[in-house]
């Protein structure tokens, strides 16, 4: 599979099998991370890998899911990730705009889950001083995102965007995310206002 076909394939994943993830294969999604740019290469971002199941617990508390379809979009109990990823940003490296680099870093955390065959959701609606309490974070280090991570029990599908950006589960439980065209997001040599 090339980048770009990882790249169109990844879905926000919300429900998960309960199959253990590899410590292996979470140390690469970091390595991976490390390695994205940076500014002025001062690679402010840190990883906490979480897999025991009582921070787990503790930390699931502390994010928020699916904002269009909650509550019905939180995992339940036996779909939850397997595997959580926190991505700080070490304010002592960096003062400001660490947020950029904490990007880059999850889209590469996600690109190399998915090659893997594991799903992921980035969170960034999460209770930061609740997870800070948690994982003992210092104050020096910013909270940026959680990526929640696991083998994918669902396949959601992706459809043109018509009147709205919500995405929306069908009576199946199928999720259903609409996206802009190329067409209406790619512009040529110069900005030309859309139509409608």
């Amino acid at each position: 599979m090339t980048t770009y076909d990882i790249i169109l394939k990844r879905r926000t994943i919300r429900r998960f099998r309960q199959s253990s993830l590899d410590e292996n294969a979470l140390e690469k999604m970091v390595n991976a991370a490390r390695l994205a740019p940076t500014g002025a290469n001062l690679q402010p971002c840190e990883f906490i890998i979480v897999t025991e199941k009582g921070i787990m617990n503790r930390l699931f508390k502390a994010l928020k899911w699916a904002g269009y379809i909650a509550p019905t979009g939180n995992p339940p109990e036996d779909k939850r990730p397997m595997a959580y990823i926190v991505v700080l940003v070490n304010t002592e490296r960096r003062k400001t705009a660490g947020e950029i680099d904490a990007a880059a870093a999850i889209m590469n955390i996600i690109y190399t889950a998915l090659e893997m065959g594991i799903g992921s959701c980035w969170l960034g609606a999460i209770d930061r001083e609740q997870i800070r309490t948690i994982l003992h974070i210092p104050e020096t280090c910013k909270i940026d995102s959680v990526v929640a991570l696991g083998y994918p029990d669902e396949e959601p599908i992706v459809e043109p965007l018509a009147d709205s950006v919500k995405y929306w589960k069908d009576e199946k439980g199928v999720l259903h995310v609409p996206k802009f065209s190329l067409d209406q997001v790619m512009h040529k040599n110069q900005y030309v206002k859309q139509s409608g």
